[in-house]
């Protein structure tokens, strides 16, 4: 059990008998009336959004959320299989679990997962990954028809808008929360 004064980004809440994680929270305290809390919490299972306002110094119940780092050794077609690198136990995770993740996710990268009493709740990979283009057309420098990007194709077979001065075999660094281009590498 937390109180709402110790909530923190990231904190796992169990609310109604399921899971959600604290995307944002803000303390207010209105001129008149009690101070309260306002949150914006993500469903851990079903990955749904809700606003939620909690008094100020509710107790609130949080749920034990094992994270361990893990290293992600290949898919077996409908798993991802990890590795613990402490115990070397290998752990299949659903697609589902995964998510837009898998567009990111390189053999024998290293990812955070995330367990809750031996159920998978969610991974997070690092910040950014370096992925090399496997196809993407010639840029031309007088085409600036689409602001200067063209389309380029990842190793993983996600599709990203790079410069026009990427080509086919370079290594590029892509944010994985939003899938955006952010430099050479």
């Amino acid at each position: 059990m937390a109180t709402t004064n110790e909530l923190k980004n990231g904190m796992v809440l169990k609310i109604d008998n399921q899971l959600w994680q604290v995307v944002e929270f803000q303390h207010v305290k209105p001129g008149k009336g009690p101070a309260f809390v306002r949150t914006k919490l993500k469903n851990v299972l079903s990955g749904k959004n809700v606003d939620r306002t909690f008094n100020a110094g509710v107790k609130v119940e949080t749920a034990t959320v094992d994270r361990r780092d893990m290293q992600y050794l290949y898919n077996d077609g409908t798993d991802f299989v990890f590795m613990d690198l402490d115990t070397y136990e290998q752990l299949p995770i659903s697609a589902e679990v995964i998510g837009d993740n898998k567009n990111f996710l390189l053999e024998n990268q290293n990812a955070v997962v995330a367990t809750n009493e031996g159920t998978v709740l969610f991974i997070e990979l690092p910040a950014s990954v370096v992925l090399e283009v496997t196809f993407t057309e010639p840029g031309l420098q007088g085409d600036r028809s689409n602001a200067g990007t063209k389309p380029a194709t990842v190793e993983t077979g996600y599709e990203v808008q790079v410069p026009l001065f990427i080509n086919e075999g370079d290594k590029i660094k892509v944010d994985t929360r939003t899938g955006e281009y952010l430099t050479r590498a």
